[in-house]
């Protein structure tokens, strides 16, 4: 049975034709009560078939309102049921006064509509029962949506763990600090020290489920950056660029260190002269635009990285922000991985702009 309603579509024609099939099966079952003719059921098969055959064109048109404000939606549901019931009326009467009645043609037209009272009740009522059905749906779709976004989310808060913060990092981190404090750069030791412990602190007690200020992300890039820039030192060039008025804007959390992980792999630690990450953010109309950039080798060797036969490439990166931007933000996204120019990789990522008043802030 679940599997019957499993496609919508299937479920309406199921659903719509068991609700005419019921309105047919209680006139008929009244009818017999007035000991009606025969002749009768024909006339009610007739009103039925002709209801479902009305109806079917509301469900389209009221796909279309469907995000109409409400006072609208619902006065143009009235006026449009009121017209439905007239016409399938007018449709009754002839079919009762062609087969009940052997022809009979009343002189006044308003018999033709004496009934629409009684079939506006039963168009609101199919408008009702539809409108009901798909907000229960809509409803269901949100909340197995945000199912999936919170198990998408502690998922890649768990691969993060395993290797976004991966003993590599780690064990550089250390084995730097290590090597400041031999040379008995303490001061640059105790900051390196601190560093961690507040980007550690921060990837692990960041909710992945909510969204974060960008300028919280940004804050997380820059200690992530600084980290790692005492391991390259001048072979590592950095540039963030944020514009005024995105600062709050509301972003998943740690969004970005995965990309720029990527950026560090490919474009720094393997070439010789080391290279810059350039970090860029901007409004576009009621988007916001992430851009990770590096002057690395390029894209052909990332692409290839990703289709390793261990899958340790950077693709796995991508492909879990991928599933994370689909997780919270359903089709409303974008990630594209491009050739920066003259060279190196960029990484583009288009989001709703949603600011920090509109939606509860981080504990």
């Amino acid at each position: 049975m679940n599997k019957l309603f499993e496609d919508r579509n299937r479920q309406f024609w199921i659903l719509h034709t068991l609700g005419w099939l019921g309105f047919a099966i209680v006139n008929y079952l009244s009818s017999l009560v007035l000991d009606t003719r025969d002749a009768y059921l024909i006339v009610i098969s007739l009103d039925a078939y002709v209801g479902w055959l009305l109806t079917i064109p509301l469900r389209y048109f009221y796909r279309h309102i469907w995000a109409w404000e409400p006072w609208k939606m619902i006065l143009t549901v009235l006026v449009v049921a009121l017209l439905i019931a007239m016409f399938w009326t007018v449709i009754r009467n002839f079919n009762y006064w062609e087969i009940y009645r052997h022809g009979y043609r009343p002189s006044d037209w308003l018999l033709y509509i004496k009934d629409t009272p009684a079939a506006f009740y039963v168009m609101l009522s199919w408008s009702g029962l539809y409108f009901g059905i798909k907000y229960y749906q809509t409803l269901q779709a949100e909340k197995q949506k945000s199912l999936t976004a919170m198990n998408k989310a502690h998922e890649a808060q768990l691969k993060m763990l395993r290797y976004q913060l991966n003993p590599h990092f780690l064990f550089n981190t250390l084995n730097a600090i290590s090597t400041l404090v031999l040379i008995n750069d303490n001061d640059t030791a105790n900051k390196m020290v601190s560093r961690l412990s507040d980007f550690l602190r921060y990837s692990l007690y960041k909710d992945p489920i909510n969204k974060v200020p960008l300028e919280q992300e940004i804050y997380a890039a820059r200690l992530y950056l600084e980290i790692e820039k005492v391991r390259f030192s001048e072979r590592l060039s950095i540039v963030i660029d944020v514009e005024p008025g995105t600062e709050k804007a509301l972003v998943p959390s740690l969004i970005l260190q995965p990309l720029i992980e990527n950026a560090i792999k490919y474009a720094v630690a393997r070439e010789v002269n080391g290279g810059e990450i350039a970090i860029t953010t901007r409004k576009f109309g009621h988007d916001l635009l992430l851009e990770v950039a590096d002057n690395g080798p390029g894209l052909p060797e990332i692409v290839d990285s990703s289709k390793t036969a261990d899958n340790k490439g950077s693709g796995v990166g991508l492909v879990n922000t991928r599933e994370r931007l689909a997780a919270l933000y359903d089709n409303d996204f974008a990630l594209v991985l491009t050739q920066n120019q003259p060279r190196g990789v960029k990484v583009n990522i288009r989001i709703p702009l949603q600011l920090e008043q509109t939606e509860t802030k981080d504990a």
